[in-house]
């Protein structure tokens, strides 16, 4: 077998197709879960905890002082940005838990119904005989 024979048949196979899919929902899920983090979640947290942008929390391990961390990106400087660090991880957290539920709700999907009960199997021919004769004897 080739080399381009064995790669043909490896890339069509069931999975790497569902992998494929899987990796181009998950890129486009992540965005929509960062626009939520960013946009929905961190602004909540934020004032609840007196008006803090998480995204620009940052130590300056240089020199000098900067009004706001692009100021200090764009100089240069050394950063611990915590901050983004903070925003990442709920990021995580959320992505991990959306995940969750939406495995939890395929699985339950997929729970196999239960047996239906057998039917009921025909009696042994020699008890239908019998009772065929017993029938007829009450008859007469």
């Amino acid at each position: 077998m080739s080399i381009i024979s064995e790669f043909k048949e490896f890339a069509v196979k069931g999975n790497v197709m569902d992998m494929a899919v899987g990796v181009i929902i998950g890129a486009a899920f992540g965005k929509i879960v960062n626009s939520a983090v960013n946009d929905l979640v961190m602004p909540i947290v934020g004032k609840m905890i007196g008006g803090v942008d998480f995204s620009n929390l940052y130590v300056n391990l240089g020199e000098g002082t900067f009004a706001s961390l692009a100021e200090a990106e764009k100089a240069g400087a050394p950063l611990i940005k915590y901050g983004v660090f903070i925003n990442t991880t709920l990021d995580f957290v959320i992505v991990a838990f959306a995940i969750f539920m939406a495995i939890k709700a395929i699985n339950k999907l997929k729970r196999e119904a239960p047996p239906e009960p057998e039917a009921p199997k025909a009696d042994p021919e020699d008890i239908v005989l019998l009772r065929e004769i017993r029938d007829s004897l009450k008859r007469n």
